[in-house]
């Protein structure tokens, strides 16, 4: 073999090995994204009041017990933990990976959790609700619950996957009706209100009903981000979708959709690492 060969393929050996090495980086290494969310309406007892996102875990495991994600959740020493969705993965269902990190979280804070379509398409939820209300979960499903501090209240809404009824064209339909049953459980004269529901595609729909913050997750932040263009694929939207990562306002809502940690149908991240979302809330006093 001469030398001309030789450098080739040791120049092919150190591609593959860097860009194992980055793929690796990309769908392991977990990134904390901190948001204010400021308004007159956040009551003066919330003021500073921290919530966590989780979204879209399929089952994934970071670390021994999922100690790195925890370790990291643990930092941010929230108020409360919200999860939107796709706890595991209907093809390759792993309920243990998915259950070890609930048990952990709930030990840190409050957790709030709502499905997304994985559950439903895995036909396993039934044990698995059970499962997570064994361990200390608030499973949400077309509920509301009020959090209380001092003589202050806010109020989480928190609805079912419309996958569970497997009629993709009435999805919307069907999270209205599911929407219009929570809020029959909404108490009169408390004003601040976060919906957690795990599909962004309906933001429209969300802001009719006049939410203050919404928490999604299910676009899997377009799977492959393009610098300076966004999120490449998302389920239910295509090609460059309108909702996959972030912060986004229509009229008086604002929804945030989380990016998620594992994945599913396309098994890699580009220059889109597993996020943890992190939301202070901050009242400003209008003169």
């Amino acid at each position: 073999m001469n030398k001309k060969i030789k450098k080739r393929l040791l120049y092919l050996l150190l591609g593959l090995v860097l860009l194992t090495c980055f793929f690796y980086f990309q769908n392991n290494s977990i990134v904390t994204t901190q948001y204010d969310f400021s308004s007159d309406k956040v009551p003066q007892n919330f003021n500073g009041y921290k919530l966590v996102q989780l979204s879209d875990l399929h089952s994934k495991s970071f670390e021994n017990n999922q100690s790195e994600l925890v370790k990291k959740v643990k930092k941010v020493k929230p108020d409360l933990i919200v999860f939107t969705g796709d706890l595991i993965d209907s093809d390759r269902y792993n309920e243990k990976t998915s259950l070890t990190l609930m048990e952990k979280l709930v030990q840190i804070a409050p957790v709030y959790y709502v499905t997304g379509n994985h559950e439903w398409w895995s036909g396993k939820f039934n044990s698995l609700e059970d499962k997570l209300k064994d361990t200390g979960v608030q499973v949400m499903r077309n509920t509301v619950e009020e959090i209380i501090i001092g003589n202050d209240k806010i109020q989480i809404i928190g609805i079912d996957d419309p996958e569970k009824v497997n009629e993709s064209d009435a999805e919307r339909d069907i999270a209205e009706e599911d929407i219009t049953n929570a809020i029959k459980g909404l108490e009169e004269g408390v004003n601040f209100k976060i919906l957690l529901s795990h599909r962004p595609e309906l933001l429209s729909l969300y802001a009719q009903y006049e939410f203050d913050v919404v928490f999604s997750g299910h676009a899997h932040g377009g799977q492959v981000r393009i610098p300076f263009v966004g999120g490449l694929v998302a389920p239910n939207q295509g090609v460059f979708p309108e909702y996959s990562s972030g912060m986004y306002d229509v009229d008086k809502t604002t929804m945030i959709v989380n990016r998620g940690l594992g994945n599913s149908i396309i098994p890699l991240r580009v220059f889109n690492r597993p996020e943890i979302v992190v939301v202070a809330l901050k009242r400003v006093n209008n003169q």
